[in-house]
């Protein structure tokens, strides 16, 4: 198709007058082919700019009834074929026309596996051919007197369809048989030329495509049981050729990389074929989860790129498009995990092949991630608003959020504002209701770099009361206050890193996490690594809460290096102690009996002549423990410089009247069962044999 398009199938047409000639010349013989024994005709050479043929053999052999048809050389547009031969076995020549039976068809010494029949009447101007392939496959050529050409492909298959495009060699041709692997087509193209009642040339093809199957050998695109159905109607115009067309996609299923497709999309658009382009001037989509999409486009035709598109989108039904095609694309990992909900409009529009503008508009949406270890994770929504972006200039995000949650918590409603320039975003202080208190991001802001999106902020958690949290996290209840300040907090597809120290004030004392790093934040084997310090934590508060007994004193805590994998301890170094200052040190019986529960059948408690079931408490000097775990064994330790000869240590140092030391002899415990033996210690209240 061309700008300028020519009637090619008119009868004034210089190939087709050429033919019909050299078909009259022949005829002239018929009558008299009683009398001779054949017909030898030579041509050397025909030329036109559409076609060009050399050195033409014809042979008619009237006691035979065969015909020999040898081209040394046939061109038809750019593409051309070398040693053409047409062999004729049942041929007959009359004033009515041309007829041939079961003819051979080879090119450069290689016969193709179809067979040909023709007949041509030169007197009314008629052509049909028939090419029978093996398979059983059909085509089916024919021109009448009023210039109508009309192609039938019949049951054509994969084998059929390589043995055209070996023959006629069609642009993409061998690229894509190289990827179909099974499939069959029905089609049928009519040409009707201007004339007879019709005020212009027009050409309609109706295409069938059944059982289409395809692969790539990357496993990145492949597709089963594809049915098609195609509908194109195109006319010439002085700028081209106007078309109308309707693709509908009716059974199958695709994958094209990241993207699981299925059967259902039906495609209605209309635009030119120019010279170098193809333009749509109106185009809608129907497609499930979509009350409506329309697009224009212009498409450049030699590397078929997306020059300049116009999108519109609405009523988008977000828990389907959000698994389907949102997910896919922007967080493939997170397929299983992240779910949608709620209605989205959206626009785009591209200019020589460069995003211009894009917006997006939420009604009532939700957006929410699983936990990888199968826990509520964290979501956002009832969300809505308008987020527009233009490129070369600024625009303003903004969105409601009616509430939220992470994990057990829940969040409160607030506003995001953001103000959005080419790669980068800031936004204004969101304060998100958290409890009683605030979580409060300032400074934020996030950019598109080479390796992605990246973002920084600062943020502050405002006192959140300890028992609100214990109750809403399911935990026993603690008294005390939770606040953060992480001034420098940054991320990153793979990581996020935060400066500042989180801070919990529990048990008459603090709780400190600092040098937090979370590697693969949504990764189903996130890595945290942190350090903790704790100070001045009071027992009492303590084994109270978590039904340990009674101890009454405070104790320091330093767990260094500590790093969690699904949030499950793999390593750290951690060291218990009393800390300084002259405050009273009792022990009850039952936490003596839970803490040797604790190191298993190595450790006991040792009380001075045997007195250990006359006392309900007992007084202490200090207390130390120490654990460094490392491939899933914890290395255990007691007070500093307590260690004895035959390898014990002291977990608990006697003082007063009477005097009680908890010694442990295992130093190697394994981590789970450490972990099982203080759960069932909390739980059950396990009493171990005391020696």
């Amino acid at each position: 198709m061309c700008s300028q398009p020519e009637s090619f199938w008119r009868r004034e047409t210089l190939g087709r007058a050429l033919a019909f000639a050299l078909l009259a010349l022949i005829a002239l013989f018929a009558p008299r082919a009683h009398a001779v024994e054949g017909l030898r005709l030579a041509i050397g050479d025909i030329s036109h700019p559409a076609l060009s043929a050399n050195d033409i053999q014809l042979e008619f052999s009237a006691a035979r009834s065969t015909l020999e048809v040898h081209i040394a050389r046939l061109r038809l547009g750019d593409r051309s074929w070398r040693e053409l031969h047409l062999s004729c076995p049942q041929a007959s020549l009359s004033a009515q026309g041309v007829h041939c039976s079961g003819a051979q068809l080879g090119v450069h010494g290689r016969r193709l596996p179809l067979v040909l029949d023709f007949h041509a009447d030169p007197a009314a101007s008629r052509v049909a051919v028939e090419l029978r392939l093996s398979s059983g496959a059909q085509v089916r050529l024919s021109l009448d007197d009023e210039g109508r050409f009309e192609a039938v492909l019949a049951r054509l298959g994969l084998e059929d369809l390589s043995v055209l495009a070996s023959l006629l060699s069609p642009p993409g041709a061998g690229e894509l048989l190289r990827y179909l692997t099974r499939g069959q087509v029905n089609a049928r193209l009519v040409w009707e030329p201007e004339g007879a009642g019709r005020a212009r040339d027009s050409l309609t093809l109706t295409a069938r495509f059944s059982e289409l199957a395809f692969g790539t050998d990357d496993g990145l695109r492949a597709g089963e049981g594809l049915g098609l159905a195609v509908e194109l109607a195109a006319h010439p115009t002085p700028a081209g050729w106007g078309w109308q067309a309707q693709v509908a996609w009716e059974q199958g299923e695709a994958y094209l990389h990241p993207l699981y497709l299925q059967a259902g999309p039906v495609l209605d658009a209309a635009g030119v074929f120019h010279a170098e382009q193809i333009e749509i001037h109106k185009a809608t989509l129907a497609l499930e989860g979509v009350a409506q999409l329309a697009f224009t486009a212009r498409i450049g035709r030699a590397d078929l790129s997306l020059d300049d598109l116009a999108l519109s989108l609405s009523g988008g039904d977000l828990a389907i498009l959000g698994p389907r095609w949102i997910t896919p694309l922007l967080a493939p990992a997170l397929v299983e995990r992240l779910h949608f909900g709620g209605q989205i409009g959206a626009g785009l529009e591209i200019e020589d092949g460069r995003v211009q503008a894009f917006n997006v508009v939420f009604d009532a949406a939700e957006l929410s991630l699983a936990a990888a270890d199968g826990g509520r994770g964290f979501g956002f929504g009832p969300l809505t608003g308008h987020l527009p972006w233009l490129a070369g200039s600024s625009s303003r995000a903004r969105l409601q959020v009616q509430g939220g949650y992470w994990e057990a918590l829940a969040l409160g409603a607030f506003d995001v504002n953001a103000m959005l320039q080419g790669q980068q975003a800031s936004f204004e202080t969101m304060r998100i209701p958290l409890l009683d208190g605030m979580l409060v991001l300032d400074e934020v802001e996030l950019g598109r770099e080479s390796e992605g999106w990246l973002g920084r902020a600062s943020v502050a958690v405002e006192p959140v009361s300890m028992r609100l949290l214990t109750q809403a996290l399911g935990l026993p209840s603690m008294a005390g206050l939770l606040s953060a300040s992480l001034p420098g907090v940054r991320v990153s597809p793979a990581e996020i890193t935060f400066d500042g120290a989180l801070v919990m004030s529990v048990f008459d004392g603090y709780v400190q996490a600092t040098q937090l790093h979370v590697r693969e934040p949504f990764g189903v084997a996130s890595h945290v690594r942190a350090d903790l310090e704790a100070r001045h934590l009071d027992l009492a508060q303590l084994t109270e809460t978590f039904s340990f007994g009674s101890i009454t004193g405070f104790v320091d805590a330093d767990v260094r290096g500590l790093e969690l994998v699904r949030w499950r301890p793999t390593s750290f170094d951690a060291r218990l102690v009393s800390s300084a200052g002259d405050y009273r040190r009792r022990i009850s019986q039952r936490a003596v009996q839970n803490i040797s529960a604790l190191g298993g059948a190595g450790a006991m408690a040792v009380l001075q002549r045997g007195l250990l079931g006359l006392f309900d408490t007992f007084g202490y000097r200090e207390l130390g423990f120490q654990c460094v775990l490392a491939g899933g064994v914890c290395l255990m330790r007691g007070i500093d410089g307590s260690e004895r000869a035959d390898g014990s240590f002291q977990i608990v140092r006697g003082g007063g009247i009477p005097a009680l030391d908890v010694i442990g002899y295992n130093r190697r415990v394994d981590w789970d069962e450490l972990v099982g033996r203080i759960q069932r210690v909390i739980d059950d209240n396990v009493t171990p044999e005391l020696h």
